[in-house]
């Protein structure tokens, strides 16, 4: 009975929270008066959310709201049934069975209630599926598509869903079977789909600006080509780095291209960054709103005496495969696992170092777990045979700062824990592009010799001689401050006055505030994103 009054109540709650979005949305659209002579401004997210309102979707219905009552038309396209299949409606372990299309559509009437929605159906395009039947894996990602039989425009689909493909399954290295066929298929087909109902969108609303979710999965990434290819802005958005916050640029947010003056932070500035850094060092952090860490422990005793027993330790540190297939970050290695390939040997030739290997929390996250981990890369290399390797689960909740303090130097792919390395006085080495490897945060080289022989220089260096010991340069120390500075607090817009954790695990649900705070002038977040979207101005605060 307990479990059915619990249950009862949550659906109740979940009523509740539909009830209010579509009465705020309701309220919003009786407020609106569009201005005939204004440009008009479109909103797709449709890899966002399934049977809620996640973060990045309450970013970008609260952003179009303050555009429509600032005084823009503004339109949704919005999938209605649209795919064959999505991102996050696919079963990556049966691909095959029926999306979960209702509860979406549900969400999407609650959300875009008196707004001009542009609903798009799913039109499968026979001919295109014919050809693309009997292709194998490396034809469907090489395959591109003309837009119009007389234009010389060729729509990159299989480049497009590449992205989206490593991401549901779960893979850095994708089968050629017919299960990721099928669904590559699948994704080709719906993303063509996509194409040719956002193209005549396009067509008769002439937009000024589009405003997509992330931009790397496919929806939104076929929908960001066609604008460009149109010469229409692309203004695309992600989770930013504070609760509640997010993140909003013209081009690309994954690679999070920001703008940092070179002048030092303030006494003030300083401060703040320290309280959140002490927080992070305990534990005590979300990102897009999961807190992956229940609790922080120290070091084993076990681990404290297998290092005392080498001359030095490394730690190396993992990523989750979404970061790390990003097409803009590889660059001295074709993947992460890659890398790990060539660390194996590396661990092999210096006997006299302990390596800790380090998964990434996120691996093991429940619905999100890798199905190809750092866990199988370590069974199936042989690595766990190596006597100088330590492994670390991505359950094992043991502090990456105590393991940080005990390494001679640390490695990482593309992860910001480099950054905090940096803070604490141990030197990182990245192996991949990040948004902080540009400004000289960390130590990184772009190409696979470069950077194995900076790799052999840290390892052979006598850290017991002064002279010789590897430096973090008190410049990258300064540079890393105003980076984590700038990113955390200027260039994540908070929207926590306006949202707050839904009663769903990961999703949100708007808090009780009135249309007309919805105003630039009642709210700076608000009036940073209208300030970027009509005037072309960074999205940032002045803090």
């Amino acid at each position: 009975m307990a479990n059915l009054s619990t249950g009862l109540s949550r659906r109740a709650g979940r009523l509740g929270e539909l009830l209010h979005l579509a009465w705020m949305a309701r309220q919003v659209a009786a407020q609106a008066r569009p201005v005939p002579d204004l440009a008009l401004v479109v909103f797709f997210n449709a890899s966002t959310r399934i049977s809620g309102l996640s973060q990045n979707a309450a970013f970008s219905l609260l952003t179009s709201w303050a555009v429509r009552l600032a005084g823009l038309p503004v339109v949704h396209f919005v999938c209605q049934r649209g795919m064959s299949r999505c991102v996050l409606g696919t079963d990556e372990g049966r691909p095959n069975q029926p999306m979960p299309c209702g509860m979406c559509v549900r969400q999407s009437r609650a959300n875009y209630t008196g707004a001009d929605a542009r609903y798009f159906t799913y039109q499968r395009d026979e001919a295109l599926a014919a050809s693309l039947k009997d292709l194998s894996l490396d034809a469907l990602l090489r395959n591109k598509h003309p837009l119009h039989p007389l234009n010389t425009d060729h729509l990159p689909l299989g480049a497009l869903v590449l992205p989206s493909l490593r991401w549901r399954l779960r893979l850095q290295t994708l089968t050629d079977d017919e299960p990721t066929r099928f669904l590559c298929r699948e994704f080709i087909l719906s993303a063509w789909n996509v194409a040719r109902q956002f193209s005549v969108l396009l067509d008769r609303v002439k937009p000024q600006v589009a405003v997509l979710f992330n931009g790397m999965h496919f929806p939104e990434a076929t929908a960001a080509w066609l604008c460009r290819q149109r010469g229409v802005r692309v203004v695309t958005h992600e989770s930013g780095f504070q609760p509640f916050s997010g993140y909003f640029v013209e081009g690309q947010a994954t690679m999070y291209p920001i703008v940092i003056p070179d002048v030092d932070l303030t006494a003030e500035q300083n401060a703040r960054l320290d309280a959140d850094l002490e927080k992070r060092q305990q534990g005590d952090f979300s990102m897009a709103g999961v807190k992956f860490w229940s609790e922080m422990r120290g070091l084993p005793e076990g681990l404290l005496q297998k290092a005392a027993g080498f001359e030095q330790a490394v730690t190396v540190f993992t990523n989750v495969i979404f970061d790390t297939t990003q097409l803009h970050a590889n660059a001295a290695f074709a993947n992460m696992f890659a890398w790990l390939d060539a660390l194996l040997e590396v661990f092999r030739a210096h006997p006299e170092t302990l390596f800790v290997l380090r998964a990434h929390p996120d691996e093991a996250r429940r619905g999100k777990a890798s199905r190809e981990s750092v866990a199988m890369w370590f069974e199936q290399s042989g690595a766990a045979a190596l006597p100088n390797l330590v492994f670390i689960l991505p359950q094992e909740r043991i502090s990456s700062y105590e393991l940080i303090r005990l390494s001679k130097f640390v490695l990482i792919y593309n992860s910001t824990i480099g950054l905090e390395a940096t803070l604490l006085g141990v030197p990182a080495l990245a192996a991949a592009r990040a948004p902080f490897t540009d400004y000289e945060t960390i130590f990184f080289e772009p190409e696979r010799e470069s950077y194995l022989r900076r790799l052999e220089a840290f390892l052979t260096v006598d850290s017991l001689k002064a002279a010789g010991r590897i430096q973090v340069p008190q410049v990258a120390v300064r540079r890393t401050r105003r980076f984590l500075y700038y990113r955390t607090y200027r260039f994540s817009l908070p929207f926590g006055v306006f949202i707050e954790s839904s009663l769903l695990t990961g999703y949100v649900r708007l808090k009780k505030f009135s249309w007309r705070d919805l105003f630039p002038e009642k709210s700076s977040t608000l009036r940073a994103l209208l300030e970027g979207l009509l005037h072309g101005k960074r999205f940032e605060l002045d803090v």
